[in-house]
């Protein structure tokens, strides 16, 4: 993923800033609960070792082949499941090979909640502070490895307890091959090729779409915090009040900031184009860089930095917010 336009996120943040005051107050006052069942970090910590252990899922690797055919062995628990093939040219006018996944859960429900994360690797460390890496592939453990593993350790658990609700669980491909030269110009559509191939091919209908979708990026760093990301604002509003309301409420107020900061594009743009309000559940105010984690896009995005306890905050505040919907 990559930053919006500076000077657009600059202002939009300004704009932000001052809304949540209220909401700050409403989350805080929650009650606290059981919670319906236990996220297993440790378990969610090994799906992500596993997938760094194929190298980097670059699309057209032999990783990314193993690693997709990992992610659908662990999604046997679905009662279906959807493998999206197509072709999408990078910005450098290559051809990539790329695969969309989705497992959908408990299909007779009429209510569904859509959970996305990309599962495609950096094929340059072109953020690192060696220059003579920039053109070497990332292991991507946070960043494309993160989201995949919380997501795989909630279909384990739904496997063990089906949620009263619908749950699809979209894996897509190619977020991360997009053009980062110039953060300036308008580069916005070289990324996220997967999610715009699957928006213009989606297998819903317009009077089935999912209720709400949540996103899952870099969701894995030493002692992330998550502020509510400002497109994820703009367009759905209420699902951030939601969610940062049951982190505050499951006990991890302390690392969902109910505060919001600047606008990220990422894979929610686009399902949010589609009719999906969806927001986007990304360390994007880290306190050394105020935006992504130092490991953004560098050599050190390696299991190293992935840390079991940020994994436990994002996994069992999703996992709390599914289970306690109503059909």
């Amino acid at each position: 993923m990559t930053r919006f336009n500076f000077l657009l996120a600059f202002s939009l943040l300004l704009i932000a800033s001052c809304k949540t005051a209220a909401t700050k107050e409403s989350a805080e006052s929650e009650q606290k609960f059981n919670n319906p069942v236990e996220f297993n970090s440790d378990s969610a910590y090994s799906y992500i070792a596993s997938q760094v252990a194929f190298g980097p899922r670059v699309p057209g690797s032999e990783a990314h082949s193993a690693c997709a055919d990992y992610i659908i062995s662990r999604l046997n628990g679905a009662d279906s499941i959807i493998v999206q093939k197509c072709s999408a040219k990078n910005f450098r006018g290559e051809s990539l090979p790329l695969t969309n996944i989705m497992g959908r859960f408990n299909l007779g429900a009429t209510r569904r909640i859509l959970l996305v994360a990309h599962w495609d690797t950096r094929p340059w460390a072109d953020n690192d502070n060696d220059k003579n890496n920039h053109a070497t592939p990332i292991d991507g453990a946070n960043d494309g490895g993160s989201g995949v593993g919380v997501l795989l350790e909630l279909a384990r658990l739904f496997g063990e307890k089906m949620p009263a609700v619908g749950v699809d669980m979209l894996f897509v491909d190619g977020e991360d091959s997009g053009d980062s030269s110039n953060m300036i110009e308008n580069n916005d559509d070289t990324w996220c090729l997967g999610t715009q191939y699957w928006v213009n091919h989606t297998p819903y209908s317009p009077d089935n779409l999912p209720a709400y979708g949540i996103l899952l990026d870099m969701v894995g760093g030493r002692n992330a915090r998550f502020y509510r990301e400002y497109a994820s604002e703009l367009n759905a509003s209420a699902i951030n009040s939601k969610v940062w309301a049951m982190a505050n409420a499951s006990g991890y107020g302390d690392r969902f900031i109910n505060t919001v900061r600047g606008a990220v594009n990422d894979d929610h743009i686009h399902i949010n184009k589609a009719g999906i309000p969806t927001i986007d559940i990304i360390e994007c105010g880290n306190s050394s860089t105020g935006s992504f984690p130092p490991t953004w896009h560098t050599l050190q995005d390696n299991m190293d930095n992935i840390d079991a306890a940020t994994l436990k905050a994002v996994g069992q505040t999703v996992a709390n917010t599914i289970y306690l919907e109503k059909n």
